[in-house]
């Protein structure tokens, strides 16, 4: 049985309920972030791959593949799709290399929001 994706969004949201309670769970907060931008990422690449049948690299460049492949289109809701992954993926990267981020909380709300959606709009696809 192959991994369900969008099980790391239900684990980003506790981590970001764990990360409020405890204020200065900084990590809590971080990771959930990051959690969140793989949720919806790997639902968006895997749409690609096993519904449209797009052969995506299989290294770093994969992530700008995917988002481009839906920015690329003409339909409003895959441009979305694209923008929100675009906008997911900065937050993912400030979480994992910035050492030091403002309105924390904020950000990791946002991406929660944004990989919702997009996984939601990927399944109406």
């Amino acid at each position: 049985m192959s991994f369900e994706w969008s099980d790391y969004l239900a684990l980003a949201r506790n981590l970001y309920q764990q990360g409020i309670i405890h204020s200065s769970k900084e990590a809590e907060l971080r990771s959930a972030t990051s959690r969140a931008y793989y949720a919806a990422f790997c639902k968006a690449r895997n749409y690609l791959r096993d519904k449209e049948k797009i052969v995506l690299s299989e290294g770093g460049q994969v992530h700008a593949e995917v988002q481009n492949a839906f920015l690329s289109s003409s339909d409003r809701r895959r441009k979305e799709i694209g923008e929100n992954l675009n906008r997911l993926r900065l937050f993912r990267n400030q979480a994992d290399y910035r050492d030091k981020l403002s309105r924390l909380d904020k950000t990791t709300a946002t991406s929660l929001e944004l990989a919702y959606d997009i996984i939601s709009e990927i399944r109406k696809l």
